[in-house]
């Protein structure tokens, strides 16, 4: 469901014939998306969108998805949009990003989606928004703004 949260569109090709296996597999990896239940719902050249139930163990004082928790998948999914069109053997780092927090994350549904803005050999500069979901509606309460660095010759560490 798509809840009329806009999605980008690929504007930028792949430098890795894998990229999705690539992307799906170290997003399989992050030991934080798994603890605080995180999905990979798609994943697109230049794209991602990840999705997380609410909880109230994710919560704050009021209830609403905690801060750190919205900027924790929002960093992720425009990381992966990023990482989606890095070249084979080499990784991704968040080095810098810049959220803004629209409205309270009080809902039953967060959504992240990333995007690439402009990809370079060494840094990708992204965007990521975040919307709650609270009885079907669909509320925008995030906005940031992400550099990553492509760690060349780097690939992520298998486990």
């Amino acid at each position: 469901m798509s809840y009329g949260i806009p999605r980008g569109e690929a504007r930028f090709p792949p430098h890795d014939p894998h990229w999705q296996e690539k992307v799906r597999d170290s997003f399989a990896r992050q030991g934080i998306m798994g603890l605080i239940g995180a999905r990979l719902a798609d994943v697109w050249p230049g794209g991602c969108e990840i999705h997380l139930p609410y909880r109230p163990d994710l919560t704050q004082q009021h209830g609403f998805f905690h801060a750190g928790v919205t900027s924790t998948i929002v960093d992720s999914a425009a990381g992966y949009a990023g990482f989606s069109l890095m070249a084979p053997n080499t990784s991704v780092l968040s080095v810098e990003f810049k959220i803004n927090l629209l409205a309270p994350a009080d809902g039953e549904l967060l959504i992240a989606a990333g995007e690439v803005v402009k990809p370079g050999r060494n840094l990708v500069i992204t965007r990521g928004d975040a919307w709650v979901v609270k009885h079907g509606k669909a509320t925008h309460c995030a906005m940031m703004q992400q550099t990553l660095m492509t760690m060349h010759d780097k690939p992520e560490k298998k486990q």
